[in-house]
């Protein structure tokens, strides 16, 4: 017969969350690593809160849910803070019951900003490779190192004279018309006054120059996971500059290689990846020019290796900025958006680490 369309409300509901949400879904794999993470962190919250007052929103609930912002692509805190209320999933992933209140967004930002100002992305990235490495996922002698842009929250408009303190007050003063039509701009002379730590770049010719950073990963030519990360102003030498850096981070004492684009294939580099005792598989650059690396790399059958595994660098790069929202940064300066930049990462990793151990043997 016929099903009642009946719409009462019950009073009281005797499930749980936990029992609601599927054994297989991918949620428990990473919540069952971010935990252990969360645990070994406990330490560092502690030195970053006082010991007396009202307590504040726990760091581990904090940080669950900007996880869940990151792999959901929930575009502000606003909107986490309303699909938190409603979503039973996400309930469960934060640790929240269902009775429990969520959290108004500005408290929320506030909270979180304690997290910015501490180190906590880049203690939360290191442990998560230290389970990574404890599950034999991580290689120690065959890299990646590449860049990305990153277009800075802020606009052309803003971009003016250093020093310039003159307003427009024509037409709308949220919004004024500028045109900087045959000025010469250049980071020497401009600067944006919304995110002065933001410049001018392009990284190709015939490509528009806009407001942004660069985004730098290592990673391991393994399993395709980054093993350091970082943001940096963006300039014609960032790039070479932080994979000579992140390169010096790599644990170890011995002879590794790094798999590199073109963009590398400077005499400088090459010089330094050598010192380091690193050997450079590098894309040659021919064109109008010697390249850097020459028979001595080439003729090895390692190098067409690491030349086809350093394009998985491009799937970190582009997780980031289609489901990592990191194509066009929300926050300013490179302090904070290198925050955000190593989170993402890091949850990249937990995603790819969760697909690894779960793929069939």
């Amino acid at each position: 017969m016929r099903g009642f369309d009946e719409q009462q409300e019950w009073m009281f509901s005797y499930i749980s969350a936990e029992k609601r949400v599927p054994k297989d879904h991918p949620l428990r794999t990473i919540r069952t690593m971010v935990d252990v993470v969360l645990k070994e962190l406990s330490p560092l919250f502690e030195s970053l809160y006082a010991k007396t007052g009202r307590p504040s929103i726990a760091p581990e609930k904090l940080l669950r849910t900007l996880l869940l912002q990151v792999l959901y692509s929930v575009r502000s805190e606003r909107l986490l803070m309303e699909q938190l209320d409603y979503n039973m999933l996400y309930r469960w992933f934060v640790g929240l019951s269902m009775d429990d209140k969520v959290w108004d967004a500005t408290v929320f930002s506030k909270n979180r900003d304690r997290l910015l100002e501490g180190d906590i992305a880049s203690a939360f990235f290191e442990r998560v490779l230290c389970h990574a490495r404890a599950q034999h996922l991580l290689s120690d002698e065959h890299f990646t190192v590449d860049g990305t842009l990153i277009e800075a929250w802020a606009g052309q408009k803003s971009f003016k004279k250093k020093g310039d303190k003159s307003s427009d007050s024509s037409g709308d003063p949220g919004n004024p018309t500028v045109d900087f039509k045959g000025e010469k701009r250049t980071n020497d002379t401009h600067q944006s006054t919304t995110d002065p730590e933001a410049r001018l770049y392009k990284k190709a010719k015939g490509q528009e120059s806009k407001l942004c950073y660069l985004g730098h990963v290592a990673m391991e030519n393994r399993n395709g996971l980054a093993v350091n990360a970082r943001v940096t102003k963006a300039t014609g030498t960032a790039e070479r500059e932080a994979a000579v850096d992140m390169l010096g981070e790599l644990p170890g004492s011995k002879r590794i290689t790094v798999g590199a684009d073109k963009a590398y294939d400077t005499k400088e580099f090459v010089r330094q990846t050598r010192t380091m005792r690193v050997t450079p598989h590098i894309a040659q650059n021919t064109k109008s020019r010697a390249s850097a690396i020459d028979n001595r790399t080439t003729r090895h059958a390692g190098y067409p290796i690491s030349q086809r595994k350093r394009k998985r660098v491009e799937e970190i790069f582009g997780w980031l900025k289609t489901v990592g929202m990191l194509r066009k940064t929300r926050h300013r300066g490179t302090d904070r958006v290198g925050w955000m930049f190593t989170f993402g990462v890091a949850v990249y990793n937990l995603v790819r680490m969760r697909n690894l151990m779960e793929a069939p043997a």
